[in-house]
């Protein structure tokens, strides 16, 4: 068990490697309104001390990260394992209807992670959903890329939420702690704090989705 959680470790470590631009897109008021499409923008704080990124990152696990990423990562994983290609691409297709701003760095973060797929040709579940992506008919969201990893190199699922949570945290405080000069000691108790509530938030959005997934 502890070599596969190291490689789901390892990989959610180099999938994020690319998604820095996620972190600076959404990292603030402005980004994390337009993520949710909120009606009222001005109760997302703005970045600017420890109190504010706290807030932020508790906004972006209970309006963001748990409703929609954690499922989008679900269902590609799910239509992945299954090799349902017509069923991964129209999820992908559903998911256009996030805003253009985020969707922007989503698609650049998702194309890089599934280029380096096309050396498999013998996957003909990632070399169809390339060629659907090439020709305009689907968008590659990271969300759905890294749920066809994860089903690619059957890699836990529950594991690989838990992976991408603490990556995409971690580079929300990361970025916030350059611009603001936090210490390593106040980001290390943030993400600590962030990160102890991930486990239930998994096993709700599994056991909603589908309660066998809870062993996978």
């Amino acid at each position: 068990m502890t070599n596969v959680t190291t490689a789901t470790e390892q990989m959610a470590e180099e999938f994020f490697g690319d998604a820095t631009l996620l972190a600076e897109r959404i990292g603030s008021a402005d980004g994390l309104a337009a993520l949710r499409g909120a009606a009222e923008p001005a109760r997302f704080v703005r970045v600017t001390d420890l109190p504010s990124l706290r807030r932020f990152l508790r906004d972006y696990e209970t309006q963001i990260l748990v409703p929609l990423e954690f499922p989008a990562i679900c269902q590609a994983h799910q239509c992945a394992s299954r090799y349902e290609v017509r069923e991964l691409i129209e999820l992908d297709r559903r998911l256009a209807a996030q805003p253009q701003e985020f969707a922007t760095a989503s698609q650049r973060v998702g194309k890089a992670q599934l280029k380096r797929l096309r050396p498999l040709r013998d996957q003909r579940l990632v070399q169809r959903y390339l060629g659907a992506v090439e020709a305009g008919e689907a968008h590659a969201w990271h969300t759905v890329v890294y749920g066809l990893i994860l089903a690619l190199y059957s890699l836990p699922l529950r594991q690989g939420l838990l992976s991408y949570a603490r990556q995409t945290t971690r580079g929300f405080i990361d970025s916030a702690a350059r611009s603001r000069r936090f210490t390593e000691e106040a980001c290390r108790g943030l993400m600590e704090e962030c990160g102890a509530g991930f486990p239930s938030a998994i096993d709700s959005v599994l056991s909603a989705i589908q309660p066998g997934l809870l062993s996978v």
